[in-house]
């Protein structure tokens, strides 16, 4: 499996009340949730993010709140993996129980900039920084978090068994 788009690069300790603002969340559809993703640190992020797009973040992607909409909200606007020096735990577990791909790699994200076109391959966990002719050794995604996210999520990898 790969991913390959433009990135989006935000900072330390983007939280899930920025990723999806806590006023949205009398909703669980996922489609709605896309609409209002991440608005609240950029407004256009809707706007401008295409299918297959990803994002880049420093350290603390997730904290807060441990809210499934997050990750559904991010996956749902078309964002094929999410990049960053480390994750908010239960965002981390989250992200991969709704099979929205992440992946931790440090010198990643510190190298990638923003508008960076990127390829990451899940099989070897290596990210292609196309745009400044770059690579990225992330981790690799062991064959059963590649089974849940094939599956588009846990509740789906479970009801294929």
């Amino acid at each position: 499996m790969k991913a390959c788009g433009r990135v989006f690069k935000f900072g330390d300790n983007v939280d899930t009340d920025v990723i999806i603002p806590a006023r949205y969340l009398n909703s669980s559809d996922p489609k709605e949730l896309a609409e209002h993703c991440m608005e609240d640190i950029d407004q256009e992020f809707i706007h401008k993010v295409k299918q297959g797009d990803l994002i880049v973040a420093d350290k603390n992607f997730g904290c807060g709140s441990s809210r499934e909409h997050a990750p559904i909200a991010i996956k749902a606007a078309g964002v094929s993996c999410v990049i960053a020096e480390t994750f908010a735990r239960i965002f981390y577990r989250n992200a991969i129980n709704i099979g929205l791909p992440i992946i931790e790699c440090p010198k990643a994200a510190k190298s990638i900039a923003d508008g960076d076109q990127i390829e990451v391959d899940f099989d070897s966990g290596v990210i292609t920084n196309q745009t400044k002719n770059e690579t990225y050794q992330g981790q690799a995604f062991p064959e059963f978090m590649q089974n849940i996210i094939a599956a588009e999520g846990l509740i789906n990898y479970i009801n294929q068994k």
